[in-house]
Formats: C-alpha cells, sequence, structure tokens
C-alpha cells in the first residue's frame, strides 16, 4: 500500500534568491568603504567577496542535501548581517591601522565551517537530548575555565571571562549559552509534569512547591557566580534571562516569571551595594553626562557619550560608510558597533538592522512553534531568546536604556568566539525548522475485504474474534414468541 504525505516544498530556490541578495548587501558595503574613502579595489577585496560567496553558497549546499526543508529565510539574514559586520570592521581597521578585520575573516570561516559541520553530523536535534547532564558539566567546566592560573586571560575591560589559546584569546562563556540551552530544554522536557504540580496559590499566582524551586535557585546561583567571579553583568544576565524564559514556555506560568524578576532585583539590589564595578556601572549609566563622570579614568561615561553623539551626527540617512568618525569611540568594532553603524548608515539603517535581527528571532520561533518534540521546542526557544537577549542588552546598552555590558552584538561586532557560538546557534534552528517542516508520512487505513456480490458494510469495519480451540463455545437456542 502506496504512502500519503502532507504537501511540503523545501523552498531551497527562494533562499538561493535571498542569499544572492544578502551578498550583494555584504559586498556592496565593503565596496562602499573603499569608494568613500578613494581606495581602488584591490586583491584582498575580491579575495574577500569569493570567500564570503564560498562560505554562504557552501551553508546552502550543504542544506539542500541533509535538511532540505529548513527554513528558507535564516541564513540569508546570517549572511547579510555578518556581510555589514565584516565590511564595518574594514572601515574601522582603515582609520585605525587596527588588523582586526583579517582576524574576524578567518574566524567567519571557521564559524561558518563549522555550522556546516553540524548540519552534516548531526541529522536530529533530538540526539543532543541524550546529553542533557553531559552539557550541564560541560557548561560548569567551561565558566570555570577563565579562573584557572595559566590559562585565563585575567581582567580584560573589567572582566575574566577570557582564555588564552596561543596567541589569541577566547571566551568559552558564549559555547556555554548553547550547552546551557541543550540542558535546560532536556531537563525541563524531561520534569515538566513534576514542576508543574501544583503549590500554594496566593492570589492570582500558582506558585511552585518549594523543592520545584531548586533549577530556579541553582540557575540564580550560577548567574550571581559569574557576576561575582568574573565581574561580568551582561553574561550573568543572559544565563538567568536564559533560564528563566524557558521554564516559562514549559510551564506557561507567569508565577515562575515573577519569580525570576524577585531573584533578580534582590540580586541587582545586593550587587550594587557589595561590588563596586556594578555600583560603578549603575551611576556612570545615571550620571553620563556630569563632566567629572566623563572624565575620570576608571568607571568612564566618555565611551557612551561618544557613541550617542556619534548617532545624532549620522541622523535620518548616516553620514555615509567611509564619511564619519566611529573610530574616536572607544571599542568601536565590538562593544560599540552600533553605535559605529548608527552614525555612518543613519536612523533607517540602524532600523534596517534590527528588523533583520528581529526577522532572525521570530524565525526561531516560528520553528520552535512547528516542530512537534517538547525538546526541540525548548531548546529553539532557549536559543532564539539568547540571541534576542543578547541583542536588547548590547543596544540598550549603547543607548543609555539600561547600564552598558561587555556583550557583543551577535554577527556584528568584533570576536571570534561569539561569532562561532553563533553560528552553530543558527545551524542548530536550522535543523529545528527543517524538523518542523519536513512531510509527515502517514499510511492510509486498511480497507475490510468485501466478497463479490455483497453489499459494503456501512459502519466500521469489525475485528474478527477467533475463540481458542480449548474451549467450547456453548450453542443458544432461539425460542420463537
Amino acid at each position: 500500500m502506496s504512502q500519503l504525505q502532507t504537501v511540503a516544498k523545501p523552498r531551497r530556490n527562494i533562499e538561493l534568491v535571498l542569499l544572492i541578495l544578502a551578498l550583494v548587501v555584504g559586498i556592496s558595503a565593503n565596496a562602499l568603504v573603499d569608494l568613500n574613502l578613494d581606495r581602488p579595489f584591490d586583491s584582498d577585496f575580491y579575495s574577500q567577496a569569493a570567500v564570503l560567496t564560498v562560505l554562504a553558497l557552501g551553508m546552502h549546499i550543504s542544506l539542500r542535501f541533509r535538511a532540505k526543508y529548513a527554513d528558507p529565510v535564516i541564513l540569508p539574514i546570517v549572511v547579510a548581517l555578518n556581510g555589514v559586520g565584516l565590511a564595518m570592521i574594514h572601515r574601522l581597521d582603515l582609520a585605525t591601522d587596527d588588523t582586526a578585520g583579517p582576524r574576524q575573516w578567518l574566524w567567519t570561516t571557521v564559524a561558518v565551517l563549522a555550522a556546516i559541520s553540524v548540519i552534516w553530523f548531526l541529522r536530529d536535534h533530538r540526539v543532543l537530548r541524550r546529553f542533557t547532564y553531559i552539557s550541564l558539566i560541560v557548561s560548569v567546566v567551561l565558566l570555570i575555565l577563565p579562573l584557572i592560573p595559566g590559562i585565563s586571560a585575567g581582567d580584560v575591560n573589567g572582566a575574566s571571562v577570557w582564555i588564552r589559546i596561543g596567541n589569541n584569546s577566547f571566551q568559552p562563556g558564549e559555547i556555554a549559552k548553547i550547552t546551557l540551552a541543550i540542558f535546560f530544554a532536556g531537563y525541563l522536557s524531561s520534569n515538566r509534569d513534576l514542576i508543574l504540580l501544583a503549590g500554594k496559590k496566593i492570589g492570582p499566582l500558582q506558585l511552585p512547591r518549594v523543592r520545584d524551586l531548586g533549577p530556579m535557585i541553582v540557575a540564580w546561583l550560577a548567574s550571581v557566580g559569574v557576576l561575582v567571579f568574573q565581574h561580568d553583568i551582561g553574561t550573568s544576565v543572559l544565563f538567568f534571562g536564559l533560564f528563566m524564559i524557558m521554564i516559562y514556555v514549559a510551564t506557561s506560568r507567569i508565577s515562575w516569571v515573577a519569580i525570576g524578576l524577585v531573584l533578580i532585583a534582590v540580586g541587582g539590589f545586593f550587587a550594587i551595594r557589595i561590588f563596586p564595578h556594578v555600583g560603578l556601572r549603575v551611576n556612570t549609566w545615571v550620571h553620563a553626562f556630569d563632566p567629572e563622570v566623563i572624565g575620570r579614568g576608571v568607571g568612564s561615561s566618555y565611551q557612551i557619550v561618544q557613541g550617542l553623539f556619534g548617532m545624532a551626527s549620522g541622523g535620518l540617512i548616516g553620514s555615509g560608510l567611509g564619511q564619519g568618525r566611529p573610530d574616536i569611540v572607544p571599542l568601536a568594532n565590538s562593544d560599540m558597533i552600533i553605535a559605529s553603524l548608527g552614525e555612518e548608515l543613519g536612523m533607517i539603517g540602524l532600523f534596517a538592522v534590527v528588523l533583520l535581527y528581529l526577522l532572525l528571532i521570530t524565525r526561531g520561533f516560528r520553528a520552535a512553534l512547528g516542530t512537534r518534540d517538547a525538546f526541540g521546542k525548548l531548546l529553539a526557544v532557549g536559543l532564539s531568546f539568547a540571541i534576542a537577549l543578547q541583542c536588547f542588552v548590547v543596544i540598550g546598552g549603547v543607548t543609555r536604556l539600561i547600564p552598558l555590558t561587555g556583550l557583543t552584538t551577535p554577527f556584528l561586532a568584533a570576536g571570534g568566539s561569539s561569532l562561532l557560538a553563533n553560528w552553530i546557534i543558527v545551524a542548530l534552528l536550522l535543523l529545528i525548522s527543517n524538523a518542523a517542516r519536513r512531510p509527515i508520512f502517514t499510511a492510509p487505513a486498511k480497507e475490510p475485504h468485501v466478497p463479490a456480490g455483497e453489499p459494503p458494510a456501512s459502519g466500521p469495519p469489525r475485528t474478527p474474534v477467533q475463540t481458542p480451540r480449548s474451549i467450547k463455545t456453548p450453542s443458544k437456542k432461539v425460542i420463537s414468541p
């Protein structure tokens, strides 16, 4: 009997068209930098354009063979963001004589190859559920590495989150957000019924039992530990926010969000009072335009103020790539790359970048809604929310909506570990979307055999009941009235 399947289209050709547009955006941005700075197109320009094209098409071809039903929009969005980031880093290198551009191209190659490897060797995302507790152990090890003497890079820009690998540095916490998402997804999908056991009800809130608060307390202590020992506010907020949103999605209880917000408020209050660097960040945020705060050495608001002035000078349409002065902002190619883009692309260009992030995050949520297993739903939500929260923390800090932290802007900012981790996240989201969109094979119900000359039965087919030979069925007498 032949099988039936639901109608589903791979839509890889649509992805290819969008990918060509994304490559045009990235390569054109790099070309505009050279044109506006009166530089000829040298061999580096053509080689970089070729490398970006080969990497993007390599990922596209891998999806055609291994995940042909994956979302066709995710890859073009990421390629466009990555290309714009490479162009801005190249522009800042020309202004500051830095060498961040070649390193970023190297890390882009490594990151895309890692994503292609995930697509080829991880055929089904559900395999990761077997490594739930191994992922927890790996996460703990990754978070401890920057504190181990000998491999620790020490205090870099106020935070101890880097390790030394030869002449290069690496941030293990970027990989830890992936392993933590795998652990949270595996744990919550397996223990959802246990967590949903009724607790005390206070007003409209259904509070969980005290024994079920264990994972929440562990996540809270882990985020506080990152804050205490590594002095990294952004990563601390990212880890706890990741767990809070995943447990809310798993249970649909607003009480978990309320408890999480209370723990954040308590932790933030004591962090401001106990840890000087946290209090200094908040003071810099509140009094950013105070001349004393701008001119002081440690904890100066000069970086924030210069970024705001740069975005203001860009106006609506920007000064043009290569025509502004984003290089006078400290860490313009990493922490403050949003301010650099705002100055030279203007508010319209910055809104376009934010819109690309919004589309990427919503496509990740759409993959979560479409997949049929609880682990995949939670993992897609967690990974998408990690990108969303990271963008909010970075953009909010640059625009002085919240205190500035040390997180990097995904796919845009200079940083190899961030680029590697985020491309792996993209590969996992593509695999989950492939599982959500691929056709479902179903076998049709078998029809009962009808002898020739007899009308078909009007009701459902009946399964004949066979009587064992050792048991004799008593005959029934029919008594006529």
